[in-house]
């Protein structure tokens, strides 16, 4: 039978020390508990912490926008030979792949990179994913790595996604680890602290969100410490850190790509009844639109938010809003088909 599909994505700080190092220890455990994993699923790594480990080439560095692309294009590299360093011994090689945000945004694109994984998985070898820093245009940039790990979790189909970070999981007011969230809502997500590491780009409230959107795809989340022993082993089984639990919903692989890799050109906010047509599987009618955010044209993509500015679905347009707007009078234009709207 064909293995599952497991993305585990490791943070800059879950794999550098304190003092910005590649912490090799993790990475020796990481290689360890993966080959065991391989044995029952395909495995798909992504890995920060290039520009941690390129940054000290450089002089004076000071974190600007060139010189983090400057410090990846150094560290990229090095970290590969690390990983592939500790992999090699359990006979496993590594092969690595620098994404960019069109790749997914472009379904013929992600078709390729889904297929070269595949063959990837059918020589036993491991893809290491990250972003490309060096091309990558600043407007079409992914928000972090959690947000590259769990696009290729939506678009692959993955069983679950690992998020690995620097406390032990979600914690309560009471710095209590929560071991299960059925629900990521807005009582889950107030949990998260707004700090991030000092190395990465993310925290709490972006994998809350990445695994919410995952959950809602029908894919579990696990977020936890690597400090923990055995933590991938025991994470992949439900034993360590905090589960956020898949949502038992059929989504298609259009409508998947849809609501993760499109790229999202605008936003409006509905009001109540038109919340209530959409719960109801039906078409969005522009009488529906209390506010248009940030315009958008026909054909392209954009996120639906209730009156209190929770996000409710994401959609394809059918016509340009600007125009529609300006010129249109009648409001019962369907604005985006109930079949081109994807629920959050």
């Amino acid at each position: 039978m064909k293995k599952p599909i497991v993305v585990i994505k490791f943070g800059s700080a879950s794999i550098t020390t304190a003092d910005g190092e590649v912490d090799e220890r993790i990475v020796l455990e990481i290689a360890r508990q993966v080959a065991q994993i391989q044995q029952h699923y395909n495995v798909v790594l992504v890995s920060s912490g290039a520009v941690a480990a390129g940054k000290k080439f450089l002089t004076r560095y000071s974190g600007t926008l060139s010189e983090r692309k400057a410090a990846a294009a150094i560290g990229n590299p090095l970290l590969l030979q690390i990983y592939s360093t500790y992999f090699r011994p359990f006979k496993i090689a590594l092969a690595q792949s620098l994404c960019e945000r069109q790749h997914f945004a472009n379904r013929n694109q992600f078709v390729q990179l889904k297929n070269t994984y595949e063959t990837l998985w059918k020589n036993n070898i491991i893809p290491i994913a990250n972003e490309n820093d060096v091309v990558s245009n600043k407007e079409l940039k992914f928000s972090d790595n959690d947000e590259l790990a769990t696009l290729i979790a939506v678009g692959f189909g993955a069983e679950q996604i690992l998020f690995t970070t620097s406390v032990p999981g979600v914690m309560d007011s009471e710095g209590i680890v929560i071991p299960e969230l059925k629900v990521i809502d807005k009582a889950a997500l107030s949990l998260a602290r707004t700090d991030k590491s000092s190395v990465g780009l993310g925290g709490m409230t972006s994998k809350l969100n990445f695994a919410r959107l995952a959950n809602q795809m029908g894919i579990r989340a696990v977020i936890f410490s690597m400090q923990t022993e055995n933590a991938l082993l025991k994470a992949i089984e439900g034993q360590t850190g905090t589960i956020c639990m898949a949502q038992p919903k059929k989504v298609s692989s259009r409508n998947k790509w849809l609501a993760s890799g499109s790229l999202i050109k605008g936003k409006v906010i509905i009001d109540r009844g038109a919340v209530e047509a959409l719960l109801q599987r039906k078409s969005l009618l522009l009488v529906g639109v209390k506010t248009c955010v940030e315009q958008f044209e026909e054909g392209e993509v954009f996120h639906i938010f209730d009156e209190d500015d929770q996000i409710i679905a994401v959609a394809k347009s059918k016509w340009d809003m600007g125009d529609l707007m300006k010129n249109v009078k009648r409001k019962d234009i369907i604005l985006a088909h109930a079949d081109d709207i994807v629920l959050l």
